[in-house]
């Protein structure tokens, strides 16, 4: 593992008093912003811990308002620290992966990576999404599911041999505004950080985002490349229909790079 610098640094935004970072591994951004409610594909989901069957294509998502204990298991015993509120500035939505009654096994943002935590049920606010974005960094492509079916494949840009984009489960944490020409109007930031890097900048971290191709269009063309740091790089035209995630639903990124 190693620091790199001189491309990305953190985006500082005052919250309540404190300072929050957001730390990207694709450049310098301003304050972050989450989704708002009511956003396209998130929709209430209530009773989904308590025995309410769930369609297979279907992420049911806890939102959290505020800190809130976090458990090794479903045991009021088990207690080990605090699932923040908020992340970069942008409230917590954590996909659900398993439930006990009056219990919720989710997902959480901070490395290290496929992290892990129970909550109390009461604690949450339930919604769900029918996205799933899948990234094979192999294929060297981006594909955008909605209720199973695919919307969007596009090549995309992943990361380099020596700063390959991590593989496995993740999820979409938040969106942040364009740091600059070339990324589009948005960065999607994902709860996956690099397994290369792990300050970038003296930021802190190094997270994967989702964003415009930085002038790599030519490279990514219709078969995609290896052009970036970890972050996935797509045509700007690939990138607009991403903006109806809903924050909180899964990315699997999947695939060996091909060196």
């Amino acid at each position: 593992m190693r620091t790199r610098s001189g491309l990305a640094v953190a985006a500082l935004s005052m919250a309540a008093g404190v300072l929050v970072a957001l730390i990207l591994v694709v450049g310098r951004a301003d304050q972050p912003r989450g989704l708002l409610d009511g956003a396209p594909g998130a929709t209430p989901q209530p009773g989904a811990a308590d025995g309410a069957t769930v369609p297979p294509d279907v992420t049911v998502i806890a939102q959290l308002s505020h800190d809130v204990p976090r458990f090794t298991a479903p045991d009021e015993g088990a207690r080990d620290g605090v699932v923040p509120g908020s992340w970069r500035g942008a409230p917590s939505a954590l996909p659900l992966i398993d439930s006990r009654p009056g219990w919720l096994r989710v997902r959480v943002a901070q490395r290290p990576n496929f992290s892990t935590a129970w909550i109390r049920a009461t604690d949450a606010r339930l919604v769900s999404s029918s996205y799933r974005i899948a990234i094979d960094v192999q294929a060297k492509r981006l594909r955008l599911f909605d209720h199973g079916k695919v919307t969007l494949d596009a090549p995309a840009g992943v990361g380099t041999p020596d700063d390959p984009t991590p593989t496995g489960e993740f999820f979409l944490a938040l969106f942040a505004p364009p740091p600059g020409p070339g990324y589009g109007d948005f960065i999607l930031v994902t709860s996956a950080h690099s397994t290369s890097i792990t300050d970038w900048d003296s930021s802190g971290d190094a997270i994967v985002g989702v964003h415009g191709p930085l002038g790599a269009d030519a490279e990514i063309g219709d078969s995609g490349a290896q052009v970036s740091h970890g972050c996935v790089r797509l045509h700007l035209s690939d990138l607009a229909p991403l903006r109806a995630v809903p924050a909180g639903s899964p990315i699997t990124i999947s695939g060996s790079p091909v060196f």
